[in-house]
């Protein structure tokens, strides 16, 4: 079974139309094995993630431009450009001019517990 969850283009045009920034849309069906995100970012926004992320991340550009900053250096990213970023990758991705709004996809992350050393 495969079911349309979400326009893309309305998610990002939602996001403009209401100044949004972040993950402005969320896969949320359970179950699920995959955490999926839309993320907006207005021009010249950072978003950052943790050092030494602990998941592989697939990226997809819908929309602008902008760079991912990696150890090895920046790479330039725009609509349409499809982004493998191996775990354990810090990086930082900056909107560029007209902003950027791109699709990640990742293993899901299991629940927080808490425990002892």
């Amino acid at each position: 079974m495969a079911i349309i969850v979400e326009d893309a283009g309305a998610v990002i045009a939602r996001a403009r139309r209401d100044g949004l920034a972040g993950a402005v849309w969320r896969a949320t069906a359970e179950p699920r094995e995959l955490d999926a995100n839309i993320i907006h970012l207005p021009a010249g926004d950072r978003l950052a993630a943790p050092t030494g992320a602990d998941l592989d991340v697939l990226l997809v550009v819908l929309e602008g431009d902008g760079q991912l900053e990696t150890a090895d250096g920046p790479v330039a990213i725009r609509a349409n450009s499809l982004v493998w970023v191996p775990r354990g990758t810090p990086r930082r991705v900056t909107a560029g001019p007209e902003g950027l709004s791109y699709f990640s996809v990742h293993r899901k992350r299991p629940p927080m517990t808490i425990g002892r050393r």
